[in-house]
């Protein structure tokens, strides 16, 4: 007598179905999507769904990065490489391109964040897409735990949370109208610790930063900054070097890096595991500006 085996679907394996059947369903509704590719970690998990969802072809939309000038050079040095890697086409929507041009203004504090926003928008009048895939997770951030898979934006860009559409039973409304897009959280279910497991069980290359080593910081609002070009230490500030690691990596001008001697992917997963801090409340100053201000960006168009 044949004995057949369980079948047993993991965790893991569920969300990555999730994310897969999202991703599908995008490019049988709408004609030219997007990935947000900025090489941080969840937008490398993306990149990983989308080479699966769509195997043995190639990934069928190029991928974008909306440069703000103050980047880390590893994570810029991984997007390129991986770029390359998969046969990928790059959009730049470049925010020193867009200051140059008049586009946009250099804010007071030198936080490029918030003048990311127009970048975005011109970049996707410009090419005419219609979904962005971005990689935001809800337990990110509240503003972000209030919005649905797929995210209605009006012909401004614009996000009304309280014009949402229903999403049951995984059904999704792609509808829209010209100039009108979609904003797409294939990730939307994920925690940062179910990124590390995927990361862990795919055996994905990371940024060097993600992982625990000596740099040189200053100690600013109670968070470690490294000391670069785009944030040079104040009167009274003291440069030192410690050991730290990145939980998100955006602008170098407002991400913080953590105290941590995780320098595998392994004891990175048990340090997530014991925090109860968020990555974005842990290490983005950007978003102490207010109690909203993540939401008050997003509404503005915002990924």
């Amino acid at each position: 007598m044949t004995v057949t085996p369980a079948y047993q679907v993991t965790h893991l394996d569920e969300l990555e179905a999730e994310s897969i059947f999202v991703m599908r369903e995008v490019v049988a509704e709408l004609e030219r999507p997007v990935l947000l590719f900025s090489g941080g970690k969840d937008s490398i998990v993306m990149l990983r769904l989308a080479q699966k969802a769509f195997a043995p072809a190639q990934i069928p939309f190029p991928v974008m990065h909306v440069d703000t000038g103050h980047n880390f050079p590893e994570v810029l040095d991984y997007r390129d490489r991986r770029v390359a890697e998969l046969g990928l086409h790059l959009v730049v929507a470049s925010v020193p391109e867009a200051l140059a041009s008049g586009l946009v203004r250099e804010s007071a504090d030198g936080m490029r964040n918030r003048i990311q926003t127009p970048v975005l928008l011109d970049a996707v009048e410009k090419h005419r897409f219609d979904a962005l895939f971005g990689g935001a997770r809800r337990d990110e951030e509240k503003a972000r735990a209030k919005e649905r898979m797929f995210s209605f934006r009006d012909e401004f860009g614009q996000w009304d949370p309280k014009n949402q559409r229903p999403e049951l039973w995984s059904l999704y409304n792609g509808r829209h109208h010209p100039g009108e897009s979609i904003r797409v959280f294939p990730l939307s279910n994920w925690t940062e610790l179910d990124v590390w497991h995927y990361i862990a069980r795919e055996r994905i290359e990371l940024p060097s930063i993600y992982y625990a080593h000596e740099r040189e910081v200053l100690e600013r609002d109670g968070m470690l900054y490294a000391v670069n070009e785009f944030l040079p230490a104040r009167a009274g500030e003291e440069r030192f070097k410690a050991r730290v690691r990145y939980r998100t990596v955006g602008d170098a001008s407002c991400t913080a890096a953590v105290r941590s001697d995780a320098d595998t992917v392994e004891k990175v997963i048990g340090e997530v595991a014991a925090t109860r801090i968020t990555e974005r409340g842990a290490t983005r100053g950007d978003d102490r500006v207010s109690e909203a201000a993540m939401e008050d960006r997003k509404r503005e168009g915002y990924f």
